[in-house]
């Protein structure tokens, strides 16, 4: 077996665990953040399992970029920048940023962070860099392209606004939580999600690839179950919880 056959097996088996896990995600909820449970074996701080879970992504991908074998185009430095913009954020700003970077998560839900991280890097980086047909620079023009870019961007913004609404609503010492307001949490309980949902297919349009799509599929399996748990969640602990709040999707779900 040679490595393309591996690849596409590999990228074969993503699309498969990522149904089982979408499934599974509405019976179980992954735990950490408010569903952790201590049932699940040792505990790390949960800002050391961000940074440990999301810093293979980072890693990864730029290493799949500098090793590989397709000309290094405008359109190859873009999508380095784009990967590169969310990760570098996530694994070595966002841990020091939550304001819960002291309470714990299972070590195995950091571990199973830093396999997935490392299997998409791979996956996507080694497309992109090695096994594609390559990416001319015209493709910084073709309108996948731009429409994906923009909704990466769109998606990327809500992302960061939302997150800097969360970590907005505790004071210095608090550890509870409170009804977020402002932004896009006018209307639905989760657009930080949403936003990360946006993002990424927008990486799958631009991309035009069979590994962005799986991400994409990925982010909205993990996400939208989650999403569901965090609204139900909302309305069974506070009562004054804003009844035209819908999950993830403004006036939909």
């Amino acid at each position: 077996m040679n490595e393309t056959m591996l690849f596409y097996g590999l990228l074969l088996l993503s699309f498969l665990i990522a149904a089982v896990v979408f499934s599974t995600l509405f019976f179980i909820k992954a735990p950490y953040g408010r569903y952790i449970q201590r049932t699940w074996g040792p505990l790390i701080f949960n800002n050391l399992g961000w940074l440990l879970m999301e810093s293979p992504a980072a890693l990864f991908f730029a290493c799949c970029f500098v090793i590989g074998s397709n000309p290094k185009t405008l359109t190859l430095w873009a999508f380095l920048l784009m990967w590169e913009a969310h990760y570098i954020h996530r694994a070595f700003i966002y841990p020091f940023q939550i304001a819960d970077g002291h309470k714990k998560m299972p070590i195995v839900v950091m571990l199973f962070g830093v396999i997935f991280n490392g299997f998409n890097a791979y996956l996507n980086g080694q497309y992109l860099f090695s096994l594609s047909a390559g990416y001319p620079n015209a493709w910084l023009y073709d309108p996948r392209f731009l429409a994906g870019m923009g909704l990466f961007i769109t998606g990327f913004a809500i992302n960061r606004w939302s997150d800097h609404i969360l970590r907005s609503l505790r004071l210095p010492g608090e550890t509870g939580y409170r009804i977020p307001y402002g932004g896009l949490f006018q209307w639905v309980s989760c657009p930080n999600y949403l936003g990360e949902i946006i993002e990424w297919c927008g990486w799958a349009l631009a991309t035009w690839s069979l590994p962005g799509l799986s991400f994409a599929l990925w982010t909205i399996a993990n996400l939208v179950p989650r999403a569901r748990s965090h609204h139900a969640w909302y309305r069974s602990h506070f009562p004054d919880y804003p009844q035209q709040r819908k999950a993830m999707i403004p006036r939909v779900w």
